[in-house]
């Protein structure tokens, strides 16, 4: 369904208002924390910030939609399982870098309608940096509008990756990209942080970004920012993004068929893996 730019407007500054919220929650939280719990995976953390933060923000999102869906990392999926609007939402995106106070962490909300991201919002509260996107009304951070950088070789570009929880079972763990890729490249960073990666992207900061293993709510926000500020943003092999499929390539556009075709023929560190378990 077509919306009107007010209604995605309207969209995008309820978005905004549980961003802020939930920043202002997490900047509460840092410094304080007297525990930290392990979700079931080693590295996969979760706080007491990450539960308020997220309740902050649906207490406002249902005050305001209490006919959307919600798909929430904390909570998983709330509301009416038909309905068009879901909003994707991670309370605190860079959970192991909050919880050792590296300055390095977001809030995430994004709005899809009919499965597509349309609005997204992303909070650093830490160094104070909003960026909100809506599809058709362009990019912003702190209101002033963005756009991506102009980096048009590879072999100039400054790239940006992480790495996902089950890295040490898998031997799909993108180890041997970023290798590949460090020598390709003017250098890969590993932030912690999906959707401020995106973010930064988005901003000219970075010039790309890849990952595998995330989630709908790691990535959501991060597409329309990226889009919206005349990025690319794609599957590893350049075909349209499936936004469950856990992987994501976003580039500055002009980089983006060169980074995709290195990608593409990287082999896994198998032999590794294979390794690391026969200790």
């Amino acid at each position: 369904m077509n919306h009107t730019p007010e209604k995605l407007q309207t969209f995008l500054e309820i978005a905004t208002e549980a961003a802020l919220a939930a920043g202002a929650v997490l900047q509460s939280y840092l410094g304080t924390l007297e525990t930290v719990e392990e979700k079931g995976r080693p590295g996969d953390l979760l706080t007491a910030a990450d539960k308020a933060a997220e309740a902050t923000i649906l207490e406002i999102l249902d005050r305001h939609f209490p006919n959307h869906s919600i798909l929430a990392e904390e909570s998983g999926r709330l509301g009416k399982n038909k309905s068009e609007y879901l909003w994707a939402i991670d309370p605190l995106d860079g959970t192991t870098n909050f919880a050792h106070q590296y300055p390095f962490f977001a809030t995430s909300i994004a709005l899809l309608i009919d499965g597509v991201p349309q609005v997204g919002v992303i909070y650093d509260p830490f160094h104070n940096e909003l960026f909100r996107a809506a599809k058709g009304l362009g990019a912003t951070r702190n209101r002033r509008p963005i756009r991506v950088s102009q980096t048009s070789e590879l072999s100039k570009s400054l790239l940006v990756t992480g790495f996902a929880y089950d890295r040490r079972e898998t031997a799909d763990n993108n180890y041997a990209e970023f290798c590949h890729l460090t020598h390709l490249t003017q250098g890969v960073r590993r932030s912690g942080s999906a959707s401020l990666d995106l973010a930064h992207v988005a901003c000219g900061r970075l010039d790309g970004y890849w990952e595998r293993g995330l989630s709908p709510w790691d990535m959501a926000a991060g597409v329309v920012i990226v889009q919206e500020a005349g990025g690319n943003v794609t599957a590893y092999d350049g075909s349209s993004l499936q936004i469950d499929s856990g992987r994501i390539l976003a580039t500055n556009g002009y980089i983006h068929h060169n980074l995709s075709t290195e990608l593409m023929q990287v082999r896994p560190l198998s032999a590794w893996n294979n390794a690391v378990h026969s200790r």
